[in-house]
Order: C-alpha cells, then structure tokens, then sequence
C-alpha cells in the first residue's frame, strides 16, 4: 500500500477570492485523505471569504513577504541553513537565474525558500507549488534545500508571463506539472526535457455546490424599457479581463434594447472602468456590486440572462486560462458570450453552447449581445447545452483522481 506523505502546499496568497479554483482543489485533496499544510508568500487582502475556505483543515503559515520587514526571522534561517548541503545546492540553481533575472524579487524568492526550509512543517514529506511563476521558484529553491521532492500546477498568467528559460528549469526540477488547458499543456510539453512528466487536468467544478437552478427566467428580449435584460459579468477589474473592451461593446448596443449591465469584483482598474461607463454614456445602466461571496456570486448568475467575459491577451503575454467564472455560469445554464482565446473555446463553441467572438473587437462582441439579448429561445438553448457540457466534463471530482493518481503514484516509485 502507498505511504501517503503530508504534503506542504506553497501559495502565492492565501485565502483568495479569485482563486476558488485553488480552494476547491485543496478541499478535494483532504476529503481524498491527504494532509496539508499551506504555506502563502503574501497574506490575504481580500476582506471576504468563500465558505470552502472554512471548510479546508489545513493550517496555514505564512512566510515573509518582503524580506526586510522581519530581518531577524530571515537571518535566523540563513545562519541556520548555510552549513547545510542543502543550501548550496539551492544557491547553484539560484545564482545562473539571478544572472538572468537581476530583481528584487530573484532574491526575495530564495529568502523565502530559505524560511521555509528552515522552518520546514513537522511531517512534511512532499512540495507542491500552485503557479509555475513566484510560488514554483520558492518550491524549487526549498526543495533543493531540503531534498524534498517538488510538483507544480501550472494555471494561466504564471505560464505566459514566465520566461522560457525558467519554464524549462522549472520543469526539469519538478517530478511533474498539471495544467488546466490544452494551450499551456502544449506550451509546457514543448520546454519539458520530458514531455511525458506534463498532464493536463481541468480544474472542474464543485457541481454540489452549484447545482442545477431549477428556476425559469423571463423571456425578455429587450424590447421593452421596464424588462431589461440583465448582463453580468464577474471578474477582477484587471487588463485581460478585457472590460473596457465589453464597456464600449454595451455602448455600441442599439438604443432601442433595454438592458442592464451587472458587475462583480474588484480591480486595479475599476475607478478608470465606472469613469469609462460614463464617458460613454451608459453608467446609469451598470451596478457595480464589488467582490461578493460565492453564495451572493450564485444567486446573481441565477437571476441574470447572459454571462459576458471579454477576455483578451495583453502586451506581456498574461491571459487567462479557461476562467471558472465561465464554467460556473454554464453551470446554472446561463449562456455565455466570450472571446475565443486560450481555453474559452475548451469549453464553450460559437452557436453550440454560446457566443464567441474573436478578442479586442468590441463590434463583434456588442453584435454577439445583441443576438443573445434579442433570442430568448436561443438563450435557453445554448445555456442548457452549456451546462449539459459542464456537467458531464467538468466535475472537480475527475481533477482530484487525477491528482490523487499522480501524487501516489510517484510516492509508489520513490
């Protein structure tokens, strides 16, 4: 019988609104029967949580997010770790990519790593990183340190916004890395020295947590004032969300359709966004309801008519995966109208189960709400073949016996 090892998760943040994917994942790991212990690089932000996250059992410690606000605990760990073999295996991987990568946050990484060795989880016999970028250099460094073998599940910005070179090393010190569409894992496969070591594994759905809404919605179809249609969109204020773009394709909307826009999260850029809405003249017909809980995110999926996410690839390369927004409004059998980039097409084919439209075109997206707002039938129809494909492709159990599978089996081999 396989040996379960504890296994020492390292996050980027934790806990996170955005990333209930990661939460939901984690859960899954402990109902499996494996123990956790979370370690995050920042600490939470947000000022709510989801109910998952009172659910997972796993302590959580949290190393320092910038090195000189606890010098002590730092110097601690290197005076400790600097005799150790483990250490100088750690700088030889560390010193080729501060060559390549002369930042702050090089060094910020490996006195993380340092900590973490240092102050290693009781038990802990196995390291996994959430995100190939930052949480993958700290695991890396750590696990050279400790010996300790590391894996990796890489999601969407983390892979296009990494460098090849460190991708590449990345995935040659890992015993194997997941992700969660098919354009990263063709991406990963190529800068694997084993291409065998990448898998890919939707991230799914906890479908008990949303199951099917048994409701009718109204057949609005926006040609009366007193029944628009109602719009929602859920997502971080961020640039690949690709918000300014939906902004000016509700603008482009025909004058005499009645709808109403709704909008849920935050941002960086959600002041310039309400200033947008009305510059073109349509702020009155948008709520802004800011980051709500999962429970709140699904009565509104539940009581809206079409799901819209424009998301594009920004300058940097960063993008988003097959964002579970979309996968949670098909859920409820909500159609959706996207863009066709990374893994939206995965899940959602233009005029099957939803509209897609290529990315940056507010013209083409305001004509593909106008179609969606207009057709009612058309609405009920794609939605429910939406949710058809959700249900029999995206349950999160599939993802968990993935992981299961791979961790048990490489514990078997090792």
């Amino acid at each position: 019988m396989t040996t379960r090892r504890k296994i020492v998760v390292v996050l980027k943040g934790y806990p996170r609104l955005s990333e209930t994917f990661i939460a939901q994942e984690l859960l899954g790991l402990e109902k499996a029967g494996f123990e956790l212990v979370l370690v995050a690089l920042r600490r939470p932000t947000d000022t709510k949580r989801h109910p998952v996250h009172d659910e997972i059992k796993a302590p959580v410690h949290y190393l320092p997010e910038y090195l000189h606000d606890e010098p002590a605990r730092v110097a601690k760990a290197l005076i400790h770790g600097i005799v150790k073999p483990g250490f100088w295996r750690a700088l030889g991987a560390f010193l080729p990519d501060l060559l390549r990568d002369v930042t702050p946050n090089r060094f910020r990484r490996f006195g993380q790593a340092l900590v973490l060795a240092h102050e290693w989880p009781a038990g802990g016999g196995w390291l996994h990183a959430h995100f190939i970028h930052t949480p993958a250099s700290v695991a890396r460094y750590a696990s050279l340190m400790t010996a300790i073998p590391f894996t990796c599940s890489a999601h969407a910005k983390d892979i296009w916004t990494s460098s090849d070179w460190e991708l590449a090393g990345k995935l040659a010190g890992s015993r194997w890395t997941v992700t969660c569409t098919q354009s990263g894992y063709d991406h990963l496969r190529h800068l694997a020295p084993d291409g065998t070591r990448v898998h890919l594994s939707y991230h799914g759905l906890d479908l008990t947590r949303f199951s099917p809404f048994d409701g009718a919605r109204p057949a609005f179809d926006g040609s009366r004032a007193h029944e628009p249609v109602t719009i929602l969109s859920v997502g971080r204020a961020v640039e690949k969300k690709g918000y300014d773009i939906l902004l000016r394709a509700l603008s482009l909307l025909p004058p005499a359709l009645h709808w109403r826009f709704e909008h849920i999260g935050g941002g960086e850029k959600l002041a310039k966004l309400q200033a947008l809405a009305t510059e073109l003249g349509i702020a009155d017909r948008i709520v802004w309801h800011g980051a709500l809980s999962q429970k709140e995110v699904l009565q509104r999926y539940r009581s809206a008519e079409i799901f819209a996410l424009a998301c594009r690839i920004t300058a940097d390369g960063d993008r988003d995966g097959l964002p579970n927004v979309l996968v949670e409004a098909s859920s409820q059998g909500l159609v959706c109208v996207s863009t066709g980039i990374s893994g939206v097409p995965e899940l959602l084919t233009d005029g099957e189960n939803g509209y897609v439209v290529p990315p940056e075109s507010p013209e083409a997206f305001s004509e593909a709400l106008a179609a969606a707002i207009r057709d009612p039938a058309a609405r009920r129809r794609l939605g429910a073949a939406a949710e058809q494909k959700v249900r029999g492709n995206f349950d999160h159990h599939t993802s968990i016996r993935q992981l299961k599978e791979l961790f048990e089996t490489e514990w078997k081999a090792s």
